[in-house]
């Protein structure tokens, strides 16, 4: 039984990645596609496909190297962390990326902080 879909998602690219394995492959649902997209635009991910219900993902290397590096995992099922905008432009580690999930849908922080919307932060990425 799975309970915590985007986590589960996330920590399967991050062992992918240190595993050197090039693709993923999970059970497409509306919020794992979305959260691929953002991987995708901010440059981890390489190629996202759905197929079938299926999801199928490549990760981004560059020299032999997976561009993800860490994913730590910032809500769990029993304890949600959610910031205001204000919250996610004071935050002390600029160098890392939070995907953030909004009423707009999910977005890394930058473009939360861009349209002043806050959300449910799921992970950080470094």
């Amino acid at each position: 039984m799975v309970n915590f879909r985007i986590g589960d998602f996330l920590i399967q690219i991050k062992n992918a990645a240190r595993a050197h394995r090039h693709e993923v492959v999970v059970r497409a649902t509306k919020n794992l596609v979305a959260t691929a997209q953002v991987l995708k635009k901010i440059g981890y991910l390489s190629d996202v496909t759905v197929a079938d219900g299926v999801l199928t993902v490549r990760l981004a290397y560059h020299k032999k190297q997976p561009i993800l590096m860490d994913v730590k995992l910032v809500s769990t099922p029993g304890l949600r962390v959610y910031m205001d905008a204000p919250t996610l432009t004071m935050r002390k580690k600029k160098t890392s990326i939070l995907l953030v999930s909004t009423s707009h849908g999910v977005m890394s922080d930058k473009e939360a902080i861009k349209i002043g919307q806050g959300g449910e932060v799921y992970a950080e990425l470094i």
